[in-house]
C-alpha cells in the first residue's frame, strides 16, 4: 500500500513507524522525478532533501511552527507533505503552484523564499516576536544550497548566539550551491565534516549513559568532560564560538538519526545548529552524477534524465563565448561571479582562464566590491549576475565602483521576465536603479550579434562603469546588429505616418510583430529602438516622431523604466506629441511561462495593438 497519498500533514507523518517513513522516502523521490519530468523545476536540490524534509515535517508541525526555508527551491518536499500533492501537475505554470514558499499558497509556508542568505535573520525576528506577543510555537531556519555563503547568514548567525533566543537552524550542507561551494566556509565545514572522533564519541556516550541506572545523573554531572574532549577532539566550530550549540555532523539520509537530533535540538530551548550533511540528487543517478545540470531543467525524460525539447543558445552562452575572444586579447580582463559561472555561460572561460574567473559565492556586494578594487588597480573585471541578484549589490555599485567613475563592466544576465520562477527572480527593477546612477551607461542589445558586440565595446572602448542587461533564453525574431559603437544613437526600424512606437532590447520583437498587425488595420506606425536606456538622443529621437502620439514600451515595473525621462526629453523637442506607455504594471507578477505573462501584462503583440487602438482616437 502507498502511504504519500494518505500524507496530509504533520498528523499523518507522526503515526508512521521508521520503516513506512522509509517506504514514504522512496515514493517522494519516484514522485518528484516523475512530476518534474513533466513540467520542469528545480530537481536535484529536493532529491537531496527528502529525508530532511521528512524528519522536520514530523518532529515539527508547519502549520503552528515556523520552517523558514533558504535558497526556497528546496521546499517541494515539504509543499508535497502539507496537502499540496495535487497541485504538482501544475507546478510553476501560471496560476498554478509555485516552485518557491508563498504563504498565500498555504499557512505551512511562513515566508517567501527566493533569494539566499536570509533565513536566519527572518527567523530570529518571528523567535522575537513570539516572545512579544506572548505566543508559543518552535522556529526552524533550514539553510541550504550554499546560502552559507553570503555574509548576511552570519549577520544573522551573530545576533542569534547573542539573543538566546530558542531556535533551530539546519545547514543543509551538500557542498554545493548551484556549482560547488566555494570558499573558505566551504573549506571549514569540509573540516568538520572529517572529525569523525568527536561524533563517535558522542553517539558511544549518549547510549552508555542512558542505558546504566542513574545515567541522567552521570550525564549532567560528566557535561564539563565531555565539553572539554569535545573541544579537543573537534577544537570548536565557529558556530560555537558565536553562541549556538553545535549539533553534528548528521548523515541527512538517516532517518532515524536525523530525527533523533532535531528532537534533540527542539528540546534544548536555545540557540542551536544542527549540521546536516546530505547529497545533492541522492536517489536519482542522472541528477546524482551531475547535479549542476539537474538543478534546474525543462522537462525531461526520467528513465534516462536525458531533455525532450532540443537545446538552443542563449544570451548567457553568446556572452561567454564572447568572453572567451576578449580575454585572448585583453590579458587585463578577467570575470566575476557569485556562485553562477554556469548559469552566466562562464564554464568555457573558467576551463580555458581558470586564474582569471572569481567565484565568491552567494555574495553579490562583496563580488560588486572587489570588482572595484580590481578596477582602481588596472584590471579590467566583467561582473556577470542575474538582474535579480544585482538588487542585492545596489550600494556597491554606488559607493565602489560609480563614485569613482570606474570602468567594471556589470553584465546583468536574466534581464526581463524569466518566467516560471516568478516574483523573486524576475529581472524588472535594474533599468530604473541603475540608469540613474551618475556616469553609468546602461546598454541593451537586442540579438545575440548587437550583445557581442555591445560587450566588446564596453570592455575596449567605455572608461567608465557599463552595464549590459539581456534576456533569459534565445534570441527572438530580430537577429540584426545596429550597434557601432556609439550608445546615444537607436534605430528606426520602420517609418509611418500615425503613431510612434519606442523601445529597446528584445521587446522590439512583440513590437515589431505588433506593427505588423496595425499595418494591416490601416494604422501606419513608425517603430523606434534605443540602443542605450541612460544615452536618450532626444533632439535626434524628436525628428523622428511621427503623429501625435508616441508610445514607449519596455519590459520594466512602473516607474522603473524611461517613460518619464523620454516625455520630459520630447516635452522640448516635440512639444505637440502625447507621449503613453506599457510597462508591467506597479504589482509584482507572478510565475508562468512568458507568453502567459506578457498577455497578463499587455506587453505581448496583441495587447500592444489594443493599447495603441485606444489611444489614437483621443487624437480626433
Amino acid at each position: 500500500m502507498r502511504i504519500l497519498p494518505t500524507i496530509r500533514g504533520h498528523e499523518d507523518l507522526v503515526v508512521l513507524n521508521d520503516a513506512q517513513r522509509q517506504q514514504l522516502c522512496g515514493e517522494i523521490r519516484d514522485f518528484i522525478v516523475s512530476h518534474v519530468a513533466k513540467t520542469g523545476g528545480h530537481l536535484a536540490s529536493n532529491l537531496g532533501v527528502v529525508e530532511l524534509s521528512v524528519a522536520i515535517e514530523t518532529v515539527y508541525n508547519t502549520a503552528t511552527d515556523r520552517l523558514v526555508f533558504d535558497v526556497g527551491h528546496q521546499s517541494y518536499i515539504h509543499k508535497m507533505l502539507t496537502g499540496r500533492q495535487a497541485d504538482f501537475e501544475h507546478l510553476r505554470m501560471f496560476g498554478g503552484m509555485s516552485g518557491f514558499p508563498k504563504p498565500n499558497e498555504s499557512d505551512t509556508d511562513s515566508f517567501v523564499a527566493g533569494h539566499a542568505s536570509s533565513s536566519v535573520s527572518i527567523a530570529l525576528g518571528m523567535a522575537r516576536a513570539r516572545k512579544l506577543t506572548g505566543q508559543d510555537y518552535h522556529v526552524v531556519a533550514l539553510i541550504g544550497d550554499g546560502a552559507a555563503t553570503g555574509g548576511m547568514t552570519y549577520e544573522g548567525l551573530n545576533d542569534v548566539g547573542g539573543s538566546g533566543e530558542p531556535m533551530v537552524v539546519i545547514l543543509n550542507d551538500n557542498e554545493m550551491s548551484i556549482d560547488p561551494n566555494v570558499g573558505g566556509m566551504a573549506m571549514h565545514l569540509s573540516k568538520v565534516r572529517t572529525k569523525e572522533g568527536y561524533s563517535n564519541f558522542k553517539k558511544f556516550y549518549r547510549q552508555t549513559t542512558a542505558n546504566i541506572p542513574g545515567g541522567d545523573t552521570i550525564y549532567k554531572l560528566t557535561h564539563q568532560v565531555k565539553e572539554h574532549l569535545k573541544h579537543k577532539l573537534l577544537r570548536g566550530t565557529m558556530f560555537e564560538h558565536m553562541g549556538l550549540d553545535y549539533l553534528g555532523p548528521v548523515d541527512g539520509h538517516n532517518l532515524p538519526e536525523l530525527m533523533q537530533v532535531l528532537r534533540t535540538a527542539k528540546d534544548m530551548n536555545k540557540p542551536v545548529l544542527v549540521h546536516v550533511m546530505t547529497h545533492k540528487g541522492h536517489g536519482y543517478v542522472p541528477a546524482e552524477n551531475n547535479p549542476a545540470k539537474y538543478h534546474g531543467v525543462g522537462k525531461f525524460d526520467p528513465a534516462d534524465g536525458h531533455g525532450l525539447s532540443a537545446k538552443k543558445k542563449t544570451f548567457s552562452d553568446v556572452f561567454g563565448n564572447a568572453m572567451l575572444d576578449l580575454a585572448k586579447e585583453e590579458p587585463r580582463l578577467c570575470a566575476v561571479t557569485a556562485a553562477m559561472p554556469g548559469g552566466t555561460g562562464l564554464l568555457k572561460f573558467k576551463a580555458e582562464f581558470p586564474d582569471r574567473l572569481f567565484d565568491v559565492g552567494i555574495a553579490e556586494e562583496h563580488a560588486v566590491s572587489m570588482a572595484g578594487g580590481l578596477a582602481k588597480q588596472g584590471a579590467v573585471p566583467v561582473v556577470a549576475i542575474y538582474s535579480t541578484f544585482f538588487q542585492r549589490a545596489y550600494d556597491q555599485i554606488i559607493q565602489d565602483i560609480a563614485l569613482l567613475g570606474l570602468h567594471v563592466v556589470l553584465c546583468v544576465d536574466r534581464a526581463g521576465l524569466v518566467g516560471e520562477d516568478g516574483p523573486t527572480h524576475h529581472g524588472v527593477f535594474d533599468v530604473g536603479f541603475m540608469g540613474h546612477i551618475p556616469g553609468m551607461t546602461l546598454l541593451s542589445p537586442a540579438s545575440h550579434e548587437e550583445l557581442t558586440q555591445m560587450l566588446r565595446w564596453a570592455v575596449q572602448e567605455c572608461t567608465g562603469p557599463v552595464a549590459v542587461r539581456y534576456p533569459r533564453g534565445a534570441e527572438g525574431e530580430y537577429k540584426e546588429c545596429a550597434f557601432t559603437g556609439d550608445p546615444g544613437n537607436f534605430c528606426c526600424h520602420q517609418k509611418g505616418s500615425d503613431v510612434t512606437l519606442i523601445t529597446y532590447g528584445t521587446m522590439i520583437n512583440h513590437v515589431l510583430a505588433a506593427a505588423e498587425k496595425l499595418e494591416a488595420m490601416g494604422i501606419h506606425p513608425t517603430v523606434l529602438r534605443l540602443l542605450s536606456t541612460t544615452n536618450i538622443p532626444a533632439q535626434e529621437l524628436a525628428k523622428q516622431i511621427t503623429g501625435d502620439h508616441a508610445v514607449i514600451i519596455e519590459e520594466t515595473s512602473s516607474g522603473c523604466g524611461i517613460k518619464e525621462s523620454v516625455a520630459w526629453a520630447l516635452r522640448e523637442y516635440a512639444p505637440k506629441c502625447s507621449v503613453h506607455g506599457i510597462d508591467l504594471g506597479s504589482d509584482f507578477v507572478p510565475h508562468g511561462d512568458p507568453a502567459s505573462l506578457y498577455h497578463l501584462t499587455g506587453l505581448d503583440a496583441e495587447s500592444i495593438v489594443n493599447y495603441v487602438r485606444e489611444v489614437l482616437p483621443h487624437e480626433k
